[in-house]
């Protein structure tokens, strides 16, 4: 009569419980699992805290231009209209130019207004620097004179940081987003009082 051969019970129970003990690699095993789920949300606090900045930054450099306006720095330059116009482009810019190139992501939108029934009537949207160029080319610049309601607008094309991981702060299917600011004002009577 042959005896069976192989692992008795208890030699079974042994075995598992002595694997079970076994704590070499847990760490390793550990930071796979939680690893993915911190790196995701480090990086969306990131960009979201990134794109707010962002945001921040294009309210203040409209606040900044429309000072330039208000106070007639603008309008008292020497130069032509165009010229006046990308000096106030320039000034934005170098707000903004930390985000990346102001040519290809920023507009500046200057219009006044004769009262304010005329500006509430005035409701087209910004137009933004991806916009066609017949579009582009029709972005108003008029700061008007001492006393005129003005409206300056700001468009900003923000790159978003990595919209794969974590929060997507981007407009659908693109890795972008429209930043856009106005300040409305009626200009000082810098003509008057000799300010600017």
């Amino acid at each position: 009569m042959y005896r069976k051969t192989g692992i008795t019970g208890a030699r079974k129970r042994s075995l598992t419980l002595r694997l079970l003990s076994n704590k070499d690699g847990t760490a390793a095993i550990e930071f796979a699992i939680v690893a993915p789920i911190f790196l995701g949300m480090m990086f969306s606090l990131f960009e979201v805290g990134w794109f707010f900045y962002a945001n921040s930054i294009v309210d203040a450099s409209v606040g900044d231009a429309a000072r330039l306006i208000e106070t007639g720095q603008i309008q008292k330059s020497t130069g032509t209209d165009e010229q006046k116009k990308q000096a106030l482009f320039n000034a934005v810019c170098n707000v903004l130019k930390e985000f990346g190139d102001c040519s290809t992501r920023l507009t500046v939108d200057v219009q006044s207004y004769t009262d304010f029934a005329a500006l509430a009537a005035a409701n087209d949207p910004a137009t933004c620097a991806d916009a066609p160029e017949a579009d582009l080319n029709a972005i108003p610049f008029t700061p008007g004179t001492e006393l005129a309601i003005v409206r300056v607008r700001i468009c900003f094309i923000y790159t978003t940081i990595n919209p794969a991981i974590g929060v997507n702060v981007s407009e659908g299917g693109t890795n972008k987003r429209r930043l856009i600011s106005l300040a409305i004002f009626r200009s000082e009577p810098y003509l008057s009082n000799g300010t600017g």
